[in-house]
This record gives structure tokens, sequence and C-alpha cells, in this order.
């Protein structure tokens, strides 16, 4: 693989590993796995105290991306303020296509499951699933919006204030 092909990531670079959400690249190292010299990112997601190791050449091909621009946050939280689209097919059905949705990394994907799931106070309670895959998808979305906006708090009201106003 030539380096033409690596993306362009540098250490202290935020990027969004698809099935872990927003992560810190802290180094990028070269180690030999199975007799082959392999160059890897060392991405640190802090608040699951995980680190992973990323082959350069392959991090655009399992869909590790940098953060959204400040556009596809608004875009996220336009889809936010919509009307949920609750599908009437099974339960089962439905929870794996959010899985899919969260898992996909895409932050607009991300905020449709969290609008599609969330109850306001006067609505009927969640089931387990339901409140695991909610709370999955909310974090994602805040912990990308933070980043993007450097500012932990700001971003969990500016994703509270859009869910209680949808609610009203």
């Amino acid at each position: 693989m030539t380096k033409a092909n690596k993306p362009d990531f540098r250490p202290d670079d935020y990027v969004v590993y698809p099935a872990h959400g927003v992560g810190q690249i802290v180094n990028i190292e070269e180690q030999e796995i199975a007799g082959i010299n392999l160059e890897l990112f060392v991405i640190s997601f802090e608040k699951d105290k995980m680190t992973l190791r990323v082959p350069t050449h392959k991090a655009t091909e399992v869909g590790m991306r940098s953060l959204s621009s400040p556009d596809v946050v608004d875009a996220a939280m336009k889809t936010l303020k919509g009307k949920a689209k609750v599908k009437r097919a099974m339960w089962s059905r439905r929870a794996q296509e959010y899985e899919q949705k969260i898992n996909s990394g895409d932050l607009i994907a991300i905020a449709e499951v969290v609008r599609d799931l969330h109850r306001a106070d006067d609505q009927r309670e969640q089931s387990y699933s339901e409140r695991q895959l909610y709370e999955a998808a909310l974090e994602r979305l805040t912990r990308e919006v933070a980043a993007v906006t450097g500012d932990d708090a700001a971003a969990a009201k500016q994703v509270d204030d859009v869910l209680s106003l949808r609610a009203a």
C-alpha cells in the first residue's frame, strides 16, 4: 500500500471510529505483527478507558474519519428537532437498524436514533433495550458535538435543550 492512500491524521487529532465514537490519536507507532511491520494509529478513548490500534492503511477502510464540521453538527441538531419516525416493524428489527446507525459513525444517523427513541416525561416508559440504545446514541452524539465545539457542558446542554424543546 502506498503512502498516498494513508489518511492525513496526526497525533493529538480527534477522530471518530465508528464502533467506539470519538477518540484522540495519541501516537503513530510501528509494530511488528506476524512478521510484518505495520504503522499504527494509537487512539485513546478516555471516557471508555480504552486504547485502540488501527493500521494506518486500513483507517479509511474501517470508517475512521475526522470530526464532523460545524455544518454537520447543525444538520444533526435539525434532525433532532424533527418528528420521530417510528416504524411499525418488530422491535428486534428496529433495534438492529438503530444499532447499525449508531455504529455507522454518521452523526446524522445517530441523531435520528436519539430523535426516534427520545421520550418526554409524559410519554410511556422505555423498555430496557430501548433505553440502552437511546443512551448509547445520546452519548455518541454528545461526545462528538463536545469534541467539535470544545466544550463538554455546552454540548450536553445544547443537545438537551433541543430535545426538551421538541418535547414541549
